[in-house]
């Protein structure tokens, strides 16, 4: 079963305290995808946090899937990430998913 956003959140800050966290549930976009049958979900996240400085983006995606790695692929099936520095995301315009 899905974990649900504030477990998510919870798992997110404790690796990344003080982070800006957007996080949305999307496993019904998911429906009838077959890591959705066993209840995982899909969820997105956009995390802002100056951890990210220096970082290339598969470090920084290391970091967030570290935080949720003993959930997967059970309980979450699929976490899109963005990964920004505070400087990157005043700079660049928000996923307009998100």
């Amino acid at each position: 079963m899905r974990p649900d956003l504030e477990a998510v959140r919870a798992r997110l800050l404790a690796a990344l305290p003080g982070a800006l966290i957007e996080l949305q549930d999307e496993s019904h976009l998911h429906a009838g995808h077959a890591g959705a049958q066993g209840g995982a979900g899909h969820f997105r996240v956009r995390v802002v946090d100056d951890a990210f400085i220096g970082l290339s983006t598969v470090a920084r995606h290391r970091l967030v899937y570290d935080s949720v790695r003993d959930w997967m692929p059970d309980r979450i099936h699929a976490l899109a990430i963005e990964a920004r520095t505070p400087d990157e995301a005043t700079r660049q315009p928000k996923d307009p998913r998100s």
